[in-house]
């Protein structure tokens, strides 16, 4: 069974045995709801606190009946959630370490910086031809997004030195980066220039006059996908 499913069917029989001791000693020594309550939490949780009152013969046959059921059900719940996360953090080590095997293999391939709008599209153009590329994240939200699309992927800020040689720049045909944010292209054009002088590096312009400053670190082309947007749409027109 699903150890999900596990613990919600145990927290379902923990719940029915509370509601069940509640009104066993409700209708067994007639107290209020309340004082049948504490009762049956303190017998299931067996923390030894003296009872509300003295239990009748019938009362103490019910509370050994559901001391019996009720600590093999609470067992039972936290076996199941300490299962739960174990077997949750070794998929996660698993998953990791699959991840990383199949990036030091690749070769020849395109890092992607930024899964936005542009760096998800240009994603889904490779996997269609198919050309090797990892993707570099740092947006958490936005990694389980990749992961969820199936694609190899890096968390981690693509300006910073190490972050990049995971994604095997040393190996990679070459770079694009479209975050948005043009300093921030700029930087991990830099960067990457830095590591690898043979990479090539398409960057991302978002501003007036950014081609240049992109050109001067390092890229090899530097393009602005609303001018080039605009550019065509207005030769669609044209034509």
């Amino acid at each position: 069974m699903d150890p999900l499913r596990k613990i919600l069917l145990s927290l379902l029989t923990l719940a029915v045995l509370i509601g069940g001791g509640t009104l066993g000693y409700a209708l067994i020594e007639q107290w209020s709801a309340f004082e049948s309550l504490y009762m049956t939490v303190i017998t299931l949780t067996t923390v030894g606190y003296r009872e509300v009152y003295d239990l009748s013969y019938e009362g103490k046959v019910f509370t050994i009946l559901l001391i019996v059921f009720g600590v093999g059900t609470i067992a039972y719940t936290i076996g199941s959630m300490f299962q739960f996360m174990v077997e949750g953090q070794l998929r996660q080590l698993v998953g990791r370490k699959k991840l990383q095997k199949k990036i030091s293999k690749l070769r020849g391939h395109y890092i992607i910086c930024g899964y936005g709008r542009i760096g998800r599209l240009i994603s889904r153009d490779f996997a269609a031809k198919p050309l090797p590329f990892i993707i570099v994240e740092q947006d958490t939200e936005r990694c389980r997004y990749i992961d969820e699309d199936g694609h190899l992927f890096v968390e981690g800020d693509a300006t910073h030195d190490e972050v990049l040689e995971r994604a095997g720049i040393h190996q990679a045909k070459g770079l694009i980066t479209v975050v948005t944010s043009d300093s921030a292209n700029v930087f991990i054009t830099l960067t990457a220039r830095g590591i690898n002088p043979e990479l090539y590096i398409l960057a991302r312009a978002n501003e007036d006059g950014s081609e240049i400053k992109l050109l001067r670190a390092g890229a090899d082309r530097a393009v602005s996908p609303y001018t080039m947007g605009a550019s065509r749409m207005a030769q669609a027109v044209l034509r």
